[in-house]
Formats: C-alpha cells, sequence, structure tokens
C-alpha cells in the first residue's frame, strides 16, 4: 500500500484540481455575475476549448494539468477540434464533419445518459432576467 502512494504524481493532482477548479469558478462568476444562461456559457466553453485546440494552445494546458483540462467542457471542444482535424488528414473534407462526433463519442454518451438521469432526478428552474 506504502509503494501505491509513492508512485502517484502529487504535483500533477494539485495542478489539475487548480486548473480545473479554475475553469469552474469562471462559469461561475459568469452565471453570478451577468445575464448569460448556463446553455450559453457551455456553448461559450465549447467553443473556447475548440478554437484554443485547433490553433494548438490547448494542448499546452492539457498537458501541465491533465484532466483538469481535459474533464471540463473546454476539453470537449478541444476533443471535438482534434478528433476534425485527425479525421481531414485521413478522409478529406468529410472527416471535418466525422472526425469531432467520432472523437467525442464517450463523452457525448456519458453526457446523455447522465443527462438524462439528472432529469428523472431533479425538478430545473429558469433563471430570472
Amino acid at each position: 500500500m506504502a509503494n501505491f502512494f509513492q508512485n502517484i504524481d502529487w504535483m500533477l493532482i494539485l495542478r489539475c484540481f487548480i486548473v480545473g477548479g479554475l475553469i469552474c469558478v469562471v462559469g461561475q462568476i459568469l452565471i453570478d455575475k451577468t445575464k448569460l444562461t448556463p446553455a450559453r456559457i457551455l456553448v461559450a466553453y465549447v467553443t473556447l476549448g475548440a478554437i484554443l485546440g485547433g490553433l494548438g494552445v490547448y494542448q499546452h494546458l492539457v498537458d501541465f494539468a491533465g484532466a483538469g483540462a481535459t474533464v471540463p467542457l473546454t476539453g470537449f471542444g478541444n476533443a471535438l477540434a482534434k478528433g476534425a482535424i485527425k479525421a481531414v488528414g485521413e478522409k478529406g473534407i468529410l472527416g471535418a464533419f466525422t472526425g469531432g462526433i467520432t472523437a467525442a463519442a464517450g463523452g457525448i454518451a456519458a453526457a446523455i445518459f447522465f443527462g438524462y438521469i439528472a432529469a428523472l432526478v431533479s425538478k430545473p428552474k429558469i433563471k430570472k432576467q
């Protein structure tokens, strides 16, 4: 058991926690201080991740923070962009439409499944304007 804890990269865990937490803090500030709806913030995060991923900038954050950068919505956008870029190289222009979905299929399936479960057990509220 002691050997297990020696093999853990504690600095990576700390970087993961800080980066993922900061991404969430920015989202919470946007919810609290603006009139943006959560859906618009979601779209902004995915779009930002796709743009930064397409430019190759987001990969530096992934290398630094691991899951702290890949799990939030920006990481989903990054996965879409990386998949589309890879598929364009393999399949041509059609890959621009299919590659992102293929690369992010696991995340999409999990979001649908857990979103459905959350919808069954919760009562949503509409944000006051």
